[in-house]
């Protein structure tokens, strides 16, 4: 099996352990390495395939995974409260956590400019990579390994309700949290760089003496994404 080429400190590209034998499925490498390409690298090296077709099979491998999984295991919950729990884990910020917990990031190929400005910490590209995975694991190992692995990865955050509420509507989950700390309302900050077409939006959300900071393609996933982690400080803390 060839091995997926990493990003060291120092932005050099080296080997390390193949991410299938990480995530504990055989997954043929060069689809392996069309998962990881994000359209960035594609464009900077002469338009190579890039992985947004892998993303739009895995959001469908993901969502009847968990879907199916909701069903059959809480028989008591209605459509809507089904429907929440769902949401909970295949949002964008939900995906990114999921992500960061098996080191994702350091094994996508970006683009410089990607790569200047954090990406592989990025809610979106996280998010997206790891749908793309999905797919990938879907074509290469079948669809009972790949909802294994959609299971393997996304039931930790099922498991506590808190977690998983905090991953659906992070700014709710803050603001309460903040509020039974006793600690001033969280207040948002947001700027965007670059072009209208590629635009990137970095919040900063401030609660007592508590800043934290989350990336997105849209201003409300960039206060999602800082919320979400200044609720997991807050929530370590209490």
């Amino acid at each position: 099996m060839a091995e997926v080429p990493t990003s060291s400190s120092d932005g050099s590209r080296e080997h390390s352990r193949p991410l299938s034998e990480q995530l504990g499925v055989d997954i043929d490498p060069e689809l392996l390495q069309l998962a990881l390409t994000h359209r960035s690298y594609a464009y900077e090296n002469g338009g190579i395939p890039h992985n947004e077709r892998l993303e739009f099979l895995g959001d469908s491998v993901l969502g009847q995974a968990v879907t199916v999984m909701l069903y059959t295991t809480l028989p008591d919950l209605d459509e809507g409260s089904l429907a929440k729990r769902r949401a909970s884990v295949v949002s964008t910020v939900a995906l990114a956590e999921v992500a960061r917990g098996i080191g994702l990031g350091q094994h996508i190929l970006l683009g410089r400019g990607e790569e200047r400005t954090g990406g592989r910490d990025k809610d979106s590209i996280l998010a997206d990579t790891m749908e793309a995975v999905f797919g990938a694991t879907f074509l290469s190992a079948g669809p009972s390994a790949a909802t294994g692995l959609v299971l393997r990865l996304i039931e930790p955050l099922l498991a506590d309700p808190e977690r998983y509420g905090a991953a659906m509507d992070p700014k709710t989950a803050l603001q309460e949290l903040a509020a039974r700390l006793e600690l001033s309302a969280p207040v948002y900050e947001v700027v965007s760089t670059g072009p209208d077409h590629d635009r990137r939006f970095t919040a900063t959300v401030t609660t007592g003496d508590l800043a934290t900071t989350g990336t997105g393609t849209s201003k409300k996933t960039a206060e999602m994404a800082a919320a979400l982690a200044a609720w997991h400080v807050l929530s370590d803390r209490a």
